[in-house]
């Protein structure tokens, strides 16, 4: 498929003409100012991102405000614990693990033993099980979880806790996270990531999983709990005394494993625990297991994740040099301390914060030792044993160090297959159904009954635009947020949006409306096509004149770029981002019809085509549709590895009820012409 070149949205480029330039011509273009896309409000998502986590702040605050009694505080945790499982979603049925124990490593006072078992069939789970050979009873059984690491359980952070709680008289099952160590999902010829791992594995793999209504997060949980289940089978694990504990992602993974798993009986997370909102405000992108759909719809915060296994012991370790905000980690403890207070166990809370930057360092292993120690009676070193690390080649459990080598079913496999048992089983969805989907799917409000407020924005100037005047207007779509919509003329327009056309042609930009006015022909041969309509050009919400300048100086595109960053929010939240960006056109075409514009023909090309679509599904003043690059469908994206869409067009579970081509067939009621549709592959630049 041909993409428009947008000269990377750094201006107007002159074509390149026949024969030769003088010199004096080249002199001129030499000198021609290089016009950058114009950006007037590149904090605006921001700004409203902050003041929506902070409303749901302010409301988990005022619900744990209410807690008086104990009564009030067991009543709170049976109700976070049920807001988790809405947002974690229902767990797979357990299967048989189908363990194996590969290697076994005898060592002073305790042994490693390597396992591979299967939390789901087929899907198979690598794991190093240290074990104290100096006690005759029942030993503590933790599991533990890794961070970021490419080597996942061979790290140095995890061999060092776990093997220093087997020195100290509990046991410890270190398990890979998937697309780490030897659960690499995307595997090359020389057996490691064509992606290059870890993070860059999670977000490919899981990014697409919201379609068919998955959660990332859940399927590392499940990996952790099925790891439990089989330190369960052990007869050397005391059932009574069943621990977790992480760092990083490993924190991250102890802390949704606090909310999901009742059996474990104390907790450890490190490196993870804040606050939404200090993460929100501090503008910090973590991985999509680390962000649940709806977990802020819930107006859940990361207390709440150990708030639901109070009065339980835990220990939440914190560093003060951590890109992770340890006044977040205090003020966690703060509510979690009431709470456990209520509930008759204030000693079950504990707070340590080390010296050090992010990482399980010895500090913070010390406290969790300590900890542990004693919660289960064992007692603990006040200082870490000398350690002695071993090789990752001794710690592997496959034959050649991947699970894929030996037949593991992919987690991409299964999102593709439950992509397709849903397209199997859904059927076409059309009328008043498909509507009423579309809405839900999207979570698009009520529209108000009449148009937005706007502003007029100041001319920055010539522009080379398909006309000779135009005028730039910013439509109040919701409370701080403004679509920018700017019309063409053919004189200059400073005032309110002119009466009198009774046609207009409403364009939704791919990246910019600016640069695209400029330099699409495309563009340019819809303003001449319709000489007789209104011509306006949109950037909804992020795009263009609202392109953020967060997480980081020029991160937009990024993996963990600004666009990744508030497309997760959208979905912890229950807004995605891409109904944000129809319910703005929906607000725009209110707009317009208000103006007198009684015919609308709404045209959108590429990441804008899909607003564009859903908006002239639900909109009666859209007459007519031309979509340019617009994607085929979603269930595409869902069966393929290597998608280049951006997660800002992903609308969780939109699988289980409705795909594009249902909205396209629609539509042709509309006159919909499509142009070179874009495929999985497209679409990123």
């Amino acid at each position: 498929m041909q993409t428009v070149s947008l000269a990377a949205l750094g201006g107007a480029l002159a074509p390149l003409m026949p024969g030769a330039a003088s010199a004096a011509d080249a002199a001129v273009k030499k000198a021609a100012p290089v016009l950058e896309p114009l950006n007037r409000f590149p904090r605006m998502m921001q700004d409203w991102l902050v003041t929506e986590v902070r409303a749901a702040e302010t409301r988990g605050n005022e619900q744990r405000a209410k807690l008086k009694t104990k009564a009030d505080a067991e009543a709170y945790v049976k109700s976070v614990q049920q807001r988790i499982r809405e947002c974690f979603g229902p767990m797979p049925e357990k299967t048989p693990l189908n363990a194996k124990v590969t290697k076994t490593q005898e060592r002073e006072g305790y042994r490693i033993e390597n396992i591979i078992f299967e939390s789901r069939p087929g899907f198979h789970v690598t794991g190093n099980l240290y074990l104290p050979t100096t006690k005759k009873t029942q030993v503590p059984g933790v599991i533990g979880v890794c961070g970021h690491s490419l080597n996942g359980k061979a790290a140095e952070a995890y061999q060092s806790f776990a093997q220093g709680l087997a020195r100290q008289g509990m046991a410890c099952f270190l398990i890979d996270p998937v697309g780490q160590g030897e659960r690499f999902q995307y595997l090359n010829e020389k057996l490691g990531s064509r992606l290059g791992g870890g993070t860059s594995e999670h977000n490919q793999m899981g990014n697409h999983q919201v379609l068919v209504g998955e959660v990332l997060g859940s399927w590392f949980a499940w990996d952790a709990m099925r790891a439990l289940d089989y330190l369960l089978t052990r007869p050397e694990i005391d059932p009574k005394h069943l621990g977790v504990t992480g760092n990083s992602g490993g924190g991250t993974q102890t802390t949704w494993l606090c909310g999901l798993e009742p059996r474990f009986t104390m907790g450890a997370p490190s490196c993870f625990v804040t606050t939404f909102r200090r993460d929100a405000e501090n503008e910090l992108p973590q991985d999509c297991e680390q962000c649940p759909p709806s977990v802020l719809a819930q107006d859940l915060d990361h207390c709440d994740f150990i708030a639901a296994m109070a009065p339980k012991p835990v220990i939440i370790m914190a560093q003060e040099k951590d890109f992770f905000d340890a006044r977040g980690s205090a003020e966690t403890y703060e509510r979690l301390k009431t709470l456990y207070t209520l509930l008759g166990k204030p000693e079950n809370i504990q707070l340590h914060t080390g010296p050090d930057p992010h990482g399980y360092s010895q500090s913070n292993r010390e406290a969790m030792y300590r900890f542990f120690g004693k919660v289960t009676g064992l007692g603990g070193h006040e200082a870490e044993p000398v350690l002695t690390l071993e090789k990752d080649a001794d710690l592997q459990c496959t034959p050649e160090g991947q699970v894929a080598r030996m037949g593991s079913t992919s987690l991409m496999a299964m999102t593709r297959a439950k992509a397709e048992a849903l397209a199997a089983k859904r059927g076409e969805l059309k009328g008043e159904s498909l509507i009423k989907a579309v809405r839900e799917v999207l979570h698009l409000p009520e529209l108000p009954s009449t148009a937005p407020d706007y502003r007029i924005l100041r001319s920055v100037g010539s522009r080379p635009y398909p006309s000779k005047g135009y005028c730039t207007y910013g439509i109040e779509t919701a409370p701080g947020i403004h679509a920018l919509v700017t019309r063409l003329s053919e004189e200059a327009l400073t005032s309110r949006l002119p009466r009198g056309q009774k046609k207009a042609v409403l364009y939704v930009s791919h990246r910019s409306a600016d640069a695209e006015l400029r330099e699409d022909p495309w563009v340019k041969e819809l303003v001449t096509a319709h000489p007789d309509a209104a011509f306006f050009a949109c950037d909804v919400r992020g795009i263009g004149e609202s392109q953020p300048d967060t997480c980081g100086a020029n991160q937009f595109l990024r993996p963990y770029g600004s666009h990744y960053f508030y497309a997760a929010y959208g979905l912890m939240m229950d807004q995605p981002l891409l109904g944000q960006r129809a319910y703005d056109l929906l607000r725009v075409i209110q707009v317009l019809k208000d103006a007198g514009h009684e015919e609308i023909h709404l045209a959108g090309k590429g990441w804008g085509a899909l607003p564009a679509a859903f908006a002239a599904l639900l909109s009666s003043g859209v007459t007519q549709v031309t979509l340019k690059n617009a994607l085929s469908s979603f269930h595409e994206i869902a069966i393929h590895e290597d998608y280049q869409w951006p997660y800002a067009v992903m609308p969780f579970g939109v699988l289980e009820h409705f795909d594009l081509p249902d909205c396209y067939r629609a539509l042709e009621a509309k006159k919909l012409l499509q142009l070179e549709p874009w495929g999985a592959g497209d679409g990123m630049s």
